[in-house]
């Protein structure tokens, strides 16, 4: 069972920075979009996303099962994932009618190709069907799929890993291995495979799980040590200047051969650095970011928590403003005024629909025992409606 400790908002922050930080990456040439971690390092916002999706889906479901039953948890799991394909769904369509209503409407009939959408038009029916299927995928659209089966295959691993957890994370890493080994992947459409390998991701996913599931506590000792420290600031400061001489053009500095090791950047088969890098970066954050921080409760921070709590919402909008960002930096001005506006604009957008659908949700939730005796308090002191006539 996860610890009984209330709500962690590191976990909200984080995937609220990780949203944002996707918003800011899918927006071509944005300098923005350089305060965001992709740039300092191997790992990005996508595997903050994907592990912290595992937490929470560990932390969520294991007490569902633990108090409901395996059925019902499992079938609670599963109505989650029909949540978000349909998200994905009603994602796809708006953001494929977007993109191809510029293209025809403005003559960018580049977007097309550029987004991957141009399937839609030569061969609409089955370009549809595939997309349904998760094979085919416009530009951009590759996390929520990625999510989406991770979540379907979740519930048998979820089932072991509250019996022998340890087990469950070893055969989590033969399945990592074996698909770099083997080259497994989903196949897409038209041609190639996932971007992001399922099989190769679902080893993030599951360390999430795992750390939910006593994970953390057992590695908790090792996490606050100064040797894992230290190591861990060394290698994050590595990393840091490994990307930055490749992003900049600048590796004569570097030795012969270390650039090799980690340029290209495998993201489609989560490369082994990536994964050392963010569990570096997760030391440094537990050593330095306890869960009692009194910022993570702060008016400055409450806009990020936000949208970290409604993240499927925000990551939906944010997915399609990046699109709308691409087309006015295009289409109007791409100065760095422009490019400045363009970011701050769709970041108050999404946390607008996050705060937004946290007062939605909270219509939802019946009124409290004092609201309720206040409410039937006044409705014994009003008249009746013969006493009412009767005054008259």
């Amino acid at each position: 069972m996860p610890s009984p400790r209330g709500r962690d908002l590191r976990l909200d922050l984080f995937r609220g920075l990780a949203n944002w930080a996707i918003f800011l990456d899918h927006i071509p040439n944005n300098s923005i979009a350089w305060l965001t971690t992709r740039n300092y390092g191997f790992s990005d916002a996508a595997d903050i996303f994907v592990f912290i999706s595992g937490y929470t889906a560990a932390f969520v479901y294991a007490r569902r099962i633990s108090a409901q039953g395996m059925l019902a948890g499992t079938a609670l799991l599963m109505r989650r994932v029909w949540q978000l394909y349909v998200a994905h769904v009603l994602l796809f369509v708006f953001y494929a009618a977007a993109i191809g209503y510029v293209a025809q409407r403005y003559g960018h009939s580049h977007l097309l190709d550029e987004f991957n959408v141009a399937g839609l038009i030569e061969q609409p029916v089955a370009t549809l069907t595939q997309g349904l299927m998760l094979k085919f995928k416009p530009l951009n659209l590759d996390v929520l799929p990625l999510y989406i089966v991770l979540m379907a295959g979740f519930p048998p691993l979820l089932i072991v890993m509250m019996r022998w957890p340890n087990a469950a994370l070893a055969a989590s890493i033969s399945v990592y291995l074996s698909a770099r080994l083997f080259g497994w992947n989903f196949s897409a459409y038209p041609s190639g495979g996932w971007y992001f390998n399922p099989f190769a991701w679902q080893l993030l996913f599951t360390l999430g799980a795992w750390a939910a599931l006593g994970g953390r506590a057992r590695m908790q000792a090792l996490a606050r040590s100064r040797a894992a420290l230290a190591a861990s600031v060394v290698f994050v400061v590595f990393a840091a200047v490994v990307t930055l001489a490749d992003r900049l053009g600048t590796t004569a500095f570097l030795p012969t051969g270390v650039l090799e090791w980690f340029v290209p950047n495998d993201k489609t088969n989560l490369a082994p650095y990536r994964v050392l890098h963010f569990l570096a970066l997760s030391v440094i954050v537990v050593r330095f970011v306890p869960a009692d921080w009194s910022g993570l409760r702060s008016a400055a921070l409450r806009p990020v928590v936000v949208c970290g709590q409604r993240s499927l919402e925000v990551f939906c909008v944010g997915i399609f403003l990046s699109f709308v960002g691409h087309f006015v930096l295009e289409m109007y001005s791409d100065g760095l005024a422009a490019q400045v506006a363009v970011s701050a604009g769709g970041l108050a957008l999404m946390t607008c629909v996050a705060f937004y659908r946290n007062w939605s949700r909270s219509l939802d939730r019946p009124p409290s025992s004092a609201k309720r005796t206040a409410v039937l308090d006044l409705h014994r002191r009003e008249p009746s409606t013969d006493q009412k006539v009767d005054v008259k």
